[in-house]
């Protein structure tokens, strides 16, 4: 292709040229390309090219110049320079300090190397002129300078550098091929597209490609034009902005508000160090922003400040380490609580489970019900120190707004967060252990029910997006260990108890008492009045009379209390006495000290069998009692009357009862006209104590089958179960409780429900003494219970008639 287009252009030009066609000097340039009517200094530095422009000044400053195609080439050859050049004139030359010259040259018209030859100093090219190709005017060339005029008064006005000069020339038709040239110098056109432009020969092919340079140059200048004008607006904005800020710090510098600054800037400093969730983060800042605009003192200000505090205040990522070693947690538990084996077990379980697991996220709640004084809440505290978490309590008694839980709105004044999110503040952890104490004295009213804002915070499946409405975003609650506690199952509200475990602790027996009284009250008494081991000696004789006459309860609170005031009467006694240096406890101290038993036994009357008296067994929330049931007949109209404030369910185990026996009338030898005109009447002592149940159900029965029948009742046996219309006896709780006040009141024999058999079974695994005082006799039947209480049997007219029957029938 290269040789055809030398043969193209020797055609064309060879008759113009003569055999004088001059020799002239080589200068091949790197990444320059000189375009005719060009003037361009340009710096020469390498020597065969110095020795070239030297020649060159020395013949008529003539030399060609072109383009190298590679420009790390240091030696080109005729393979490495374009053939199109320019020839040019040497206006100016000036010799630098290290040797090379600076030149300044003037492009004369377009040439091609024809020969090229080489010689020790530089290169000379056989050139030949290439005089542009269709100028002459017509229709297509008028229309395409037209053209190329309107473009370049648009490329004008976007290009302010377009010389004044050059606009005048382009606005006249006068010697349009210098012009076209002199507009591809001033158009910022690329390497490649000069050396394409200079080596274009038909005029009309000049024009297009003019036209297209100078096009996309508009283009490029308005796009230029628009990212100016939006940077401009930006810096003009961000001027105006930081303007305005200096105007705001100085004002607020003369108004006394710099420390609001300042603080502001502590906050943010102290958001990217507590890691907020993105949520809380964008909170923050909006109200920061808001911030920022108040007035220090306005009422806003402070209800953002308030806010702002409270949100970087709690914990959102720290985190304590669980120490969970099973050891460590048995020893700890076994330290600071006597008994209670098997709520003991269950912690070591839920412990046990966490350890092996290692990224369980689903923490159990764990609800421990038992009476007053059993340790609940101490028993919390150490689940917190064998996992080595915070502890944190949370007293629910009494709660019966919404808002305690969740927190008030903000638009409230004095808003605040709940409770939750109080304890986790105090925690200053993710994952503490929080104890909701007492939860079965919640109560709920027009301001919402607290019962059922604890559902989301104690449900696994929601509280990891639990949501305060003081704060107003989603805090995660699924690492807290929740802990609650309860006195009885009935407070509790079911969609609450179905979503926590469950751990019964059940009282104390007397023996517990002592040994809880030995090994830790008496201790921690001594402890905290500084008092040593031989200054105060209670035997256990003085223990049995403090757990049964001066505390009625089925934990040790109320003995911890009295221990503790035997300890302060001791003391006494030692500052007014130096010479004593011990105190020996005796009853005669108790008396005189704590004053006459407040609950000593009632004196029973145990060695006479009695008539419509029985002893039954109760559950209180302060541990077992016994319960008497009396009862009377007497002239009347068939009517039974209950007194002793007894509950609808125990009045309607008194109900249930009568019809037994009303059922069974011929049986026990009572006729109809006997409940037509008699009435009877159940009465329970102690009538200002509430009282209510099924579990008095065969007692009530038994006394009203005693009186009608003038049946003694044996003195040594305590019931308890309850009854149904055809007799058959039921299953009921708080056995343990009932048995121990049995033996506490000297009962010999108890009847329970056969379907109580494997809770006592149970029962007397943990106190195996029990077996040795009492008897425990099962009773599936009503029948069997009153063979077994009443002196003589009920049942002596069914005897006859059994008999009579055996007669008549040996007669037949």
């Amino acid at each position: 292709m290269e040789i055809e287009k030398k043969q193209s252009i020797e055609e064309n030009i060879m008759p113009a040229t003569t055999e004088e066609t001059p020799w002239l000097p080589l200068l091949p340039l790197r990444n320059v390309v000189v375009l005719p009517k060009t003037i361009q200094p340009i710096i020469v530095g390498r020597a065969n090219s110095i020795k070239a422009v030297e020649y060159a000044l020395r013949n008529e400053k003539a030399i060609f110049v072109t383009a190298q195609k590679n420009p790390h080439t240091e030696q080109p050859t005729h393979n490495d320079v374009f053939n199109v050049g320019t020839k040019s004139a040497i206006l100016q030359v000036m010799r630098l300090p290290n040797g090379a010259l600076k030149i300044l040259i003037e492009g004369i018209n377009r040439a091609e190397i024809v020969d090229l030859r080489t010689t020790d100093e530089f290169s000379e090219g056989l050139t030949l002129d290439l005089p542009t190709l269709n100028l002459e005017r017509s229709i297509e060339t008028e229309a395409a300078w037209r053209q190329i005029q309107t473009l370049y008064a648009q490329y004008a006005k976007l290009n302010e550098r377009v010389p004044a000069d050059l606009m005048a020339m382009v606005r006249t038709n006068d010697d349009m091929d210098n012009i076209i040239d002199t507009l591809a110098i001033h158009i910022n056109l690329s390497f490649d597209e000069r050396q394409t432009f200079l080596e274009l020969r038909e005029f009309s092919q000049r024009l297009v490609k003019i036209a297209a340079f100078l096009e996309r140059e508009i283009e490029i200048l308005e796009t230029e034009q628009r990212i100016k004008g939006r940077v401009q607006n930006q810096v003009e904005k961000n001027q105006r902005e930081y303007y305005l800020t200096e105007q705001i710090k100085a004002i607020q510098k003369e108004l006394g508000r710099e420390d609001l600054h300042s603080e502001i800037r502590e906050i943010r400093e102290k958001l990217k160090k507590i890691k907020l969730s993105a949520e809380a983060l964008e909170k923050v800042e909006k109200e920061l922003k808001r911030l920022e605009q108040m007035p220090s003192l306005s009422s806003e200000a402070v209800v953002s400040k308030h806010y702002i505090d409270w949100i970087t205040s709690i914990p959102w990522s720290k985190e304590s380490k669980d120490n969970i070693s099973l050891k460590q947690a048995e020893n700890i538990l076994n330290r600071d609580h006597a008994w209670l084996k098997k709520a003991k077990e269950r912690i070591i379980e839920f412990l046990a489970a966490k350890k092996y697991t290692g990224t369980q996220e689903k923490t159990p709640t764990v609800c421990l019900i038992g009476p007053p004084g059993v340790g609940k809440t101490s028993l919390a505290s150490s689940i917190a120190k064998s996992l080595g978490r915070e502890f944190v309590r949370i007293s629910l008694g009494g709660i019966k707004d919404e808002a305690e839980i969740r927190g008030h709105r903000r638009t409230y004044i004095g808003a605040l967060p709940g409770k939750i999110i109080h304890a986790m503040k105090k925690a200053k952890t993710i994952n503490p252990v929080i104890l909701l104490d007492e939860i079965d004295k919640m109560a709920s009213d027009f301001h919402g029910d607290p019962a059922a804002a604890l559902l989301e915070v104690l449900d696994p499946e929601q509280n990891k997006g639990f949501v305060d409405h003081f704060l107003d975003v989603e805090y995660d609650l699924s690492k807290v260990m929740f802990i609650t506690t309860a006195n009885m199952f009935d407070g509790i509200p079911y969609p609450l108890l179905d979503r926590m475990e469950i751990i019964a602790l059940d009282g104390y027996s007397e023996e517990e008492k002592i040994t809880i009284a030995r090994k830790f009250l008496i201790p921690k008494k001594l402890k905290e009045y500084g008092l040593k081991k031989s200054q105060v000696k209670i035997s256990e004789e003085i223990l049995r009379t403090l757990i049964n006459e001066y505390t009625k309860e089925a934990g040790v609170r109320n003995l911890e209390r009295v221990i503790g005031k035997i300890m302060r009467k001791s003391i006494q006694e030692f500052l007014k006495d130096d010479t004593k240096k011990s105190s020996i406890i005796t009853p005669k101290l108790l008396l005189e000290w704590l004053s006459y038993p407040p609950f000593k036994k009632s004196p029973l009357d145990l060695l006479t069998n009695r008539v419509g008296i029985t002893t039954g067994l109760a559950w209180t929330e302060v541990g077992g009692d016994i319960l008497e049931i009396e009862s009377t007949m007497f002239v009347g109209k068939g009517n039974l009357s209950l007194t002793g404030q007894l509950g609808d369910v125990m009045q309607e185990s008194a109900q249930a009862a009568l019809s037994y026996i009303r059922s069974r009338a011929s049986e026990f030898g009572l006729t109809n006209a006997l409940f037509s005109n008699r009435d009877l009447h159940i009465h329970m002592p102690e009538g200002a104590t509430p009282k209510d149940g099924p579990s008095a159900g065969i007692t009530m029965c038994t006394t009203l089958v005693s009186v009608l029948t003038k049946n003694p009742i044996k003195r040594d046996i305590a019931m308890t179960g309850e009854i149904t219309l055809r007799g058959r006896v039921l299953g009921v709780g708080g056995l343990k409780e009932k048995i121990l006040a049995a033996r506490r009141y000297g009962f010999k024999t108890v009847m329970v429900p056969k379907d109580n058999v494997e809770d006592i079974q149970e029962i007397l695994k943990d106190i195996p003494q029990l077996e040795e005082s009492i008897t425990i006799k099962y009773v599936e039947h009503m029948d069997e219970v009153l063979k077994e209480a009443l002196e003589k049997n009920p049942f002596t007219k069914k005897k006859t008639l059994k008999r009579k029957t055996k007669k008549s029938s040996a007669r037949k």
